[in-house]
């Protein structure tokens, strides 16, 4: 009864508030109530225009666990969040167990089958995510054959202001997305769209090409977004740590260097990723161990699936090796000091101090966090090329 009661309030509250502000002018002009709003010290206040009785909670990822509760006033639920750090924030709202979308935020991401509303608060880290009156980029869903996999797939593909107007070759950066993500993982979640034109714009970083496949070698492109259609979004994909994006990144690079106008050498060519694509990142950069200067790992996994046969496994410590031998500039390692893949990484930089194979090493607070992965890029792209 209590969920029943909750439905028809909501509805009607959300009425009254989400209309005034439509297109079309249903239901005259109401009485206007913002959520969240960002105040000047950084805290933030989430609204609910609703009458409800019940109790309804803030789920935030500046939270360390758990949920907090909305208080009441004239204008119905709030909650103010303490002041906080600068960067992108996601949340939700519960409501009789049910975990739901804050209405009156627009600003909704999808990060695997999960969406959540967003805001952003003030400050330099924050400002490299805002869109900024600089020259823009042009993002772009390109379709490409993969005859190692034998099906189209489809990648992001990030081009730099005036890359149209100009005739000039540009560096690629290759930048991968963690398990469960897709090809638009990091133009969303990871803003790095945003980035590399503030950075860009600001001289901090050089103009480039920023690819951005999909890792889950069993799917085309992102849910809704292929001929599979709307289906469940699963997690972990049968082809998780299969070897098998590994073994047809030649066909990504292929398609890129016959498509864009890029300079086609070892030097002139970045890969990075985060947890899964960090994995990716690791594994592919030494099997193609001629192909790369730079290397990023962002909370990297290592093997995912020690069941699977693949040359890309069974032959990674002579590619590594190979992969020292034949040199590079940069090999970067950012990890959380939360991290659940801490140990992973640790395990790994040893793996990496036996053969002698330098890298730099970046530690943070906080653990297996966009919040991270985004600050990762914004210090490893100044680095390159």
């Amino acid at each position: 009864m209590l969920r029943k009661s909750i439905s028809i309030v909501l509805s009607l509250g959300f009425w009254a508030v989400g209309t005034a502000q439509a297109q079309e002018n249903i239901g005259g002009n109401k009485t206007v109530v913002q959520s969240p709003v960002v105040h000047e010290d950084n805290a933030v206040t989430i609204r609910l225009a609703a009458k409800t009785q019940g109790e309804v909670y803030v789920i935030g990822n500046w939270m360390s666990g758990g949920k907090e509760k909305m208080l009441r006033d004239s204008l119905g639920l709030y909650y103010t969040t303490p002041s906080l750090s600068s960067d992108l924030y996601m949340y939700n709202l519960e409501m009789d167990g049910v975990v739901v979308n804050d209405p009156l935020n627009v600003y909704i991401v999808r990060d695997v089958a999960n969406t959540f509303n967003y805001f952003l608060t003030k400050g330099a880290q924050a400002d490299f995510y805002q869109i900024q009156d600089v020259p823009h980029g042009t993002v772009a869903k390109r379709w490409y054959d993969s005859p190692t996999l034998g099906m189209t797939r489809r990648m992001t593909v990030y081009t730099p202001a005036g890359y149209e107007q100009s005739e000039k070759a540009l560096p690629v950066l290759y930048l991968l997305h963690g398990m469960g993500g897709d090809e638009e993982a990091w133009a969303t979640l990871g803003r790095a769209t945003q980035i590399l034109d503030n950075m860009i714009a600001q001289g901090k970083v050089k103009p480039m090409i920023v690819v951005m496949p999909n890792g889950h070698v069993s799917n085309a492109a992102a849910p809704g977004e292929s001929a599979k259609g709307q289906y469940p979004i699963n997690f972990f994909t049968p082809d998780v740590g299969s070897g098998k994006m590994e073994e047809s990144f030649m066909d990504i690079v292929q398609f890129v260097e016959s498509n864009y106008r890029v300079k086609k050498e070892k030097s002139t060519r970045a890969i990075a990723g985060l947890s899964m694509g960090g994995s990716h990142t690791l594994f592919t950069s030494a099997y193609l161990n001629n192909h790369f200067d730079y290397v990023g790992l962002f909370s990297a996994a290592f093997r995912m699936n020690d069941k699977v046969q693949s040359p890309v496994f069974s032959n990674f410590e002579q590619n590594l090796a190979k992969q020292r031998d034949n040199g590079y500039k940069l090999y970067w390692i950012g990890m959380g000091k939360e991290d659940f893949l801490y140990k992973v990484g640790e395990d790994y930089r040893k793996r990496l101090d036996a053969i002698g194979m330098k890298y730099t090493y970046r530690e943070s607070e906080g653990g297996h966090t966009w919040s991270n992965w985004r600050l990762y890029l914004t210090e490893f792209l100044p680095l390159l090329f």
